[in-house]
């Protein structure tokens, strides 16, 4: 399976889906940040990123006590406050919060489907319930695969896998699962070439991505890039409006069946739709036929989609340790 992107600048993203699948490399910028992600010609390894990262300070953590420490947390808290130097953990699993003052830190896992980080916890509110919560600046994780997992709630208790509070944020070959919710992209620059997996059964079938932007001049967005978009049954949105000026775009990306034909939905949203930025650029696949799509979405042309596609639109070159081209 292909890893694909998604770029974003946003105020939050909420995967909550009729069981959707997202592969793919996502870029989001909130109002003062973006993140972003593409390109099949190579993987990002952590032999290449702790490279480019240049330190030899690693702490481990093992939950048999073969390690530094034996959870996440204990090791997050050995960070210095103010930290201002790359510090990595390796770790194999735990569940955890890095705090607004402990930036540079790079999380490194065991490789994919050895390291786990995941909680049962639930909450009413989105942020209380995530299980990775990264409020601090310079975060990078690898091969891991933070959860938020729980059983169906009658009382639509929200399971946030990872709630991202912090400017440049990256995270390559992770996975997030949830059942509501998945991914809270609240605010900074962040890129994410990973697995996004939601699995929800919702009043609307589901969406991928909820944007908030309530003005034009706001430099928020997501967008999806090269990415691949699979689920069970044929109601799931690409998106669905959070705000008049909300802004999603998917560009060269596989959308499966189980994308609904009308693609977008300004569900809960009772505004004016006129400067909704809804947008599709060259996606291909069952669920990317545009003959029916919402009218105020838009199929873009070489020269608008420009902008979206690589990792300038997160200004990816100033800080990203490592990117796919």
């Amino acid at each position: 399976m292909n890893l694909s992107y998604i770029l974003c600048s946003a105020r939050a993203i909420n995967l909550t889906c009729t069981f959707i699948l997202v592969t793919l490399l996502v870029i989001f910028q909130q109002q003062d940040s973006v993140h972003g992600a593409f390109s099949e010609r190579k993987t990002i390894d952590s032999a290449l990123l702790t490279k480019r990262i240049g330190t030899n300070r690693v702490i481990t953590v093992d939950a048999n006590g073969e390690g530094d420490f034996k959870s996440v947390q204990a090791a997050v808290d050995h960070v210095p406050d103010g930290n201002s130097n790359w510090i990595v953990i390796h770790l194999t699993k735990g569940v955890y919060r890095i705090p607004a003052n402990k930036p540079y830190i790079f999380m490194r896992g065991s490789g994919r489907g050895r390291t786990s980080i995941a909680s049962s916890h639930i909450s009413t509110k989105d942020y209380d319930s995530a299980t990775l919560k990264v409020e601090a600046p310079h975060f990078v994780a690898l091969n891991t695969a933070p959860t938020g997992i729980n059983r169906y709630s009658a009382e639509n208790k929200s399971s946030v896998a990872a709630f991202v509070g912090a400017d440049k944020v990256a995270f390559y070959q992770c996975a997030f699962f949830s059942n509501q919710n998945t991914l809270f992209d609240y605010k900074g620059r962040h890129l994410s070439a990973s697995y996004l997996v939601g699995d929800r059964r919702v009043e609307i079938g589901g969406s991928i991505a909820a944007h908030y932007r309530e003005r034009h001049d706001e430099s928020s967005g997501f967008v999806f890039v090269k990415g691949k978009v699979y689920g069970i049954g044929r109601d799931v949105y690409l998106g669905r409006a959070k705000g008049a000026h909300s802004r999603v775009v998917f560009a060269n990306t596989y959308l499966s069946r189980s994308i609904i034909h009308h693609g977008w939905t300004n569900w809960r949203y009772s505004g004016n739709t006129d400067n909704l930025y809804h947008a599709e650029y060259k996606c291909h696949g069952p669920g990317s036929a545009s003959k029916n799509r919402a009218h105020w979405s838009k199929q873009l042309s070489d020269e608008e989609a420009a902008p979206f596609l690589s990792i300038d639109f997160i200004r990816g070159k100033e800080w990203l340790l490592a990117w796919l081209l």
